[in-house]
């Protein structure tokens, strides 16, 4: 396996083509001039064709903590996949992760391509020969303190708008995977939802008053991708997740981070504070991928653990470095007030690989 960059990729679909037609021509040669013919090798050799067709995909951001293990799991399955890059810095990360056995080692091909997040036709470009997309690009601003300030928000939405117009105007895509987060799903008055699952939504003035950005940046980026899709035709699913954890997970990963805790406090009291490990993730990503062939349009909300102790909100906080913990007046006091989340949808899929917790 080797990362394969824009003008080296052409060369190799150019290759590519040139053997698929001389291996056409070689079935319907005859042992004697033109009358021995085996038609019937044709067919499995197109199949093989079109299976290869299938099995491309692009991941936008694919140097991300989360973007690198989607990555890994499609190449496990067999995929061939264009990672989007902004910037030679990650070009060099990518190979980075390569070198240090990071990034799986697969016969197929990863194929990195610079790509412009802020031009529609820049990715359709690079989306071009694409069976589908993974859109789970993260961005950050220095200017923020907390790396996801209020100017993100605008930021986010724009980004997910042009990657789901891309999507729509490019004919190889037909389906694309949106990473969301489930405080798209949470912030909203409890007192009128006993439950959380796939079908909530956070209140967007409820964001706006706590200040809640990155949660308002995931739900306008999400409705924003939902409209588009609806009205263009090609099919979208989209995965509200938890905290991503993982191996350094503040490192890898510190402003979706930073800013999901944001209100963790009173998450945790209303027994919403949720987490997900990112390899888990990235598998059910693959997933609900592959079931897209049987689905047009779906949502799903992503968890393994719910944070429902002082201990494990004390772990939480040391892991992170962020004081998240509650005092002993604000924590809950009574548990018939806590909120039923659920992943009940997303454990369909999952059940024939993993124990999935539904209900918390």
């Amino acid at each position: 396996m080797g990362i394969v960059c824009p003008d080296e990729s052409k060369r190799i679909e150019i290759e590519e083509f040139r053997r698929m037609l001389l291996s056409n021509a070689a079935v319907h040669r005859t042992k004697a001039g033109d009358e021995f013919q085996n038609p019937g090798l044709l067919p499995a050799a197109n199949r093989h064709n079109r299976e290869l067709e299938e099995k491309k995909v692009c991941v936008t951001s694919g140097v991300s903590f989360l973007g690198i293990n989607i990555v890994n799991q499609l190449l496990l399955r067999g995929y061939s996949v264009r990672v989007i890059v902004e910037k030679q810095e990650d070009l060099e990360k990518l190979r980075e992760m390569e070198i240090s056995g990071e990034m799986r080692q697969s016969m197929n091909t990863v194929e990195a391509v610079m790509a412009r997040l802020n031009d529609i036709q820049s990715l359709s470009q690079a989306f071009s020969g694409c069976r589908g997309v993974f859109h789970t690009a993260a961005f950050v601003d220095p200017a923020g303190l907390s790396g996801y300030s209020k100017s993100m928000v605008e930021v986010e939405v724009l980004v997910t708008k042009n990657v789901t117009q891309a999507c729509a105007i490019t004919p190889s895509v037909r389906n694309c995977v949106l990473t969301s987060s489930l405080v798209a799903c949470v912030w909203q008055d409890i007192n009128s939802s006993r439950t959380i699952d796939h079908d909530c939504w956070s209140d967007e003035f409820i964001c706006i008053d706590k200040k809640l950005w990155y949660a308002l940046g995931k739900l306008k980026a999400e409705r924003v991708a939902w409209n588009i899709a609806r009205e263009s035709g090609f099919k979208l699913a989209t995965i509200c997740p938890g905290l991503v954890t993982g191996p350094e997970f503040i490192s890898r990963n510190p402003t979706p981070t930073i800013a999901y805790l944001k209100g963790a406090q009173e998450m945790f009291r209303n027994g919403l504070l949720a987490t997900v490990d990112v390899n888990r993730l990235a598998v059910e990503h693959v997933l609900v991928f592959e079931d897209m062939k049987n689905t047009s349009y779906n949502r799903y909300i992503s968890f393994d653990q719910v944070i429902r102790s002082e201990e494990e909100l004390e772990k939480l906080a040391r892991e992170t470095g962020i004081d998240i913990r509650t005092t002993r007046s604000n924590s809950r006091t009574n548990s018939s007030n806590i909120v039923k989340l659920s992943n009940a949808k997303l454990c369909g899929l999952m059940s024939t690989i993993h124990r999935c917790h539904n209900e918390f």
